[in-house]
């Protein structure tokens, strides 16, 4: 039975991973009748933001795994417990979490690392010949994952664009709704809240990467 590996980064969009387009790829994978099991790395964030005000919560700490399982309503396990002979795909949502706990571009741009046990994994679902999807914000670490020449969108953000570029990535311009597909790297990358103002916007470009894994199984 086909399985999928949904990477968590947190709660939140602006330290976490996104809710939006974390239930809306539950909720695809569920329609497609897809089993799937949350992963996040047990680290501490970045940082806290305050997301009422859009502020660093100042002397607040909180657990990514922890925060990450309130999404999952607490079906999560720890990121180094991820079994690539387990899985049939990778999925991860966006969110800042993934620029600040699964990675350090919000900080560090083109400079970015990524984290050791995410990269080992993503990379290691990629040598197996296994599709990743990369949502929103994710899609920043694909030259990371897959090397020079990865094809991948983020939307039409020119500084991102530019920072993959530098990276050894190939960015592609993409709408709301649509999907840019590597198919030699059996990678799907979509904007969603790069560029999406709803929900329903979000969900059309996700809904599709879901579509265009299962096609690559």
């Amino acid at each position: 039975m086909t399985k999928v590996a949904v990477i968590l980064c947190g709660n939140g969009v602006y330290d976490g991973s996104e809710i939006y387009e974390s239930v809306i790829s539950f909720m695809a994978l569920e329609e497609a009748n897809i089993n799937y099991q949350c992963f996040a790395p047990n680290i501490e964030q970045m940082h806290v933001i305050n997301h009422l005000t859009g502020e660093v919560a100042e002397g607040e700490s909180r657990n990514v795994l922890v925060e990450a399982a309130r999404l999952a309503r607490g079906n999560i396990k720890d990121l180094k417990d991820a079994k690539v002979d387990d899985y049939d795909a990778l999925l991860v949502p966006g969110g800042f979490g993934a620029a600040k706990n699964l990675s350090n571009f919000a900080v560090k741009g083109a400079d970015m690392q990524v984290l050791p046990e995410f990269l080992q994994f993503a990379q290691a679902m990629h040598q197996a010949g296994k599709p990743i999807g990369l949502i929103c914000i994710a899609p920043t670490m694909a030259a990371k994952i897959f090397g020079p020449g990865v094809k991948c969108t983020v939307g039409n953000d020119a500084e991102v664009s530019a920072a993959i570029a530098a990276m050894g990535g190939e960015h592609f311009d993409c709408k709301v709704d649509q999907v840019c597909v590597d198919s030699e790297r059996k990678l799907v990358t979509t904007p969603a809240y790069m560029v999406a103002n709803s929900i329903s916007e979000a969900a059309k470009g996700i809904r599709t990467t879901v579509d265009e894994l299962l096609k690559m199984l």
